[in-house]
């Protein structure tokens, strides 16, 4: 009874040690967005009287609509930069989620099967077709686990690629708006 109590002892303590984990991980990426987004704000307010400033300067129509036009390109990379920026930190302090999810997975999956093995082991006699049907839906649901978690991973690259091409595309756009004006 002793030996069962430690084990159940040890996993929680192996299962709080995770938990502070990922939570010191979720912690240092809301930090890292605040930082972010102070330093945008402060960079949007320098900015903004900078531009501000020059648009009062300006001594006809065409010179006035002239600075606007040229403060197109410059916010459309800054606000895809800042997008980066953050899908980083998100990305980031997800994939450790991620990595612990299925080192967790793998665990359960190994002591299943040992349970399993544990159990045919004991079986009473006569029993083996039942095991070998639940052994084999066993493995079945562990080769779909992995496929979906193959599907998953190639989705998420997908995803990554096309908001990546997206990015290009809106800054080529921008930039030839800017051009144009």
């Amino acid at each position: 009874m002793m030996i069962i109590a430690d084990q159940i002892t040890a996993k929680n303590r192996a299962n709080l040690d995770t938990f502070s984990g990922l939570a010191t991980k979720t912690y240092t990426g809301f930090e890292k967005l605040v930082e972010l987004n102070l330093a945008a704000v402060r960079a949007l307010m320098t900015e903004s009287f900078k531009y501000t400033q020059s648009l009062l300067a300006a001594k006809d129509t065409q010179q006035f609509i002239a600075l606007q036009s040229a403060l197109m390109a410059p916010m459309a990379e800054k606000a895809t930069a800042y997008g980066r920026h953050v899908y980083g930190i998100v990305v980031e302090a997800s994939s450790e989620f991620t990595k612990t999810y299925e080192s967790k997975a793998a665990e359960g999956q190994k002591a299943f099967a040992a349970a399993m093995d544990k159990m045919v082991k004991n079986a009473p006699a006569g029993t083996e077709s039942a095991l070998a049907v639940i052994k084999s839906a066993m493995v079945s649901s562990q080769s779909a686990l992995e496929t979906a978690q193959t599907a998953a991973r190639n989705a998420l690259v997908m995803a990554e690629n096309n908001l990546a091409a997206a990015t290009e595309q809106a800054l080529n756009t921008a930039a030839v708006v800017g051009v144009k004006a």
